[in-house]
């Protein structure tokens, strides 16, 4: 039987119009194996709750969900201004991902996770900005010797970065907080490409993740899905993991969403 542990206890959601549950407990009952990682941040208190207090440290390839810091890293060098910023020119060459074969602004880069556009950014942050912001921020392992435009992907033969879903929750909780040396409007541009739903009780943000497990003996893929929720009193980042045959960062997605609502944030 899974391994429940509150590292500490959540407060509950109040609704005046429909029964909620604790978010401790909404977790418990989405979260049905020890595939799935789930972890939320009380981004005032720095509460945190989880499942389980070993899984969500353990370190895995972040994939698309870098997305979210090679954004900011972008703004910060003056590469990227707006949300409406012609982003990605398309090369001709047809790509598996058919969203991807055309021309894009960065939010619709952003929206559909369009890997070419954001390796060509990371090309141009360069190798040595890069590793200075991975640095400064403090993420993960910070090691991007595999190569600045893939450094985050699943590659056979290479050492990806990794980041703990612990890890990615706290990141976006500092961002929040202020405590990282990102400025307001790289800030604003995120929010705007990284909004999902709005809703009378909150604003959803978030970003997938998906790839090869390579660190696994089976053809097993992750899914990830990183970001935060906002409501009238309430804030929390969150970050969650799944690992398995077939699994996508959309997965985490509708476990994080299933959760949300179940504690009346959504």
């Amino acid at each position: 039987m899974m391994r429940y542990t509150a590292i500490l206890i959540s407060f509950m959601s109040v609704n005046a119009f429909s029964k909620t549950i604790p978010l401790l407990d909404a977790i418990k009952e989405t979260v049905a194996t020890q595939d799935i990682t789930c972890v939320f941040v009380n981004c005032k208190f720095g509460v945190i709750i989880a499942h389980d207090s070993v899984l969500i440290k353990t370190r895995y390839t972040p994939c698309s969900t870098f997305k979210i810091w090679n954004t900011l890293i972008g703004a910060e060098c003056q590469i990227i201004h707006s949300a409406a910023d012609s982003f990605y020119r398309w090369d001709s060459i047809a790509r598996a991902i058919s969203s991807w074969n055309r021309n894009l602004i960065l939010k619709e880069a952003f929206k559909v996770s369009c890997v070419p556009a954001y390796q060509i950014l990371a090309r141009t942050i360069g190798n040595e900005r890069m590793k200075k912001w991975i640095c400064s921020i403090d993420y993960g392992d910070k090691d991007i010797s595999s190569g600045v435009d893939d450094f985050w992907l699943p590659r056979e033969g290479k050492k990806s970065i990794k980041i703990s879903p612990l890890e990615q929750a706290q990141l976006i909780r500092k961002l929040l907080n202020g405590e990282l040396t990102f400025n307001q409007q790289s800030q604003s541009v995120l929010r705007e490409i990284m909004v999902i739903e709005t809703t009378s009780k909150g604003v959803f943000y978030g970003k997938t993740g998906s790839g090869v497990n390579l660190d696994s003996d089976k053809e097993q893929s992750l899914g990830w899905f990183v970001g935060y929720v906002t409501g009238r009193d309430q804030r929390y980042s969150f970050a969650c993991l799944i690992k398995g045959i077939n699994v996508s960062g959309k997965d985490s997605k509708g476990i994080i969403e299933s959760i949300l609502k179940k504690t009346g944030l959504l």
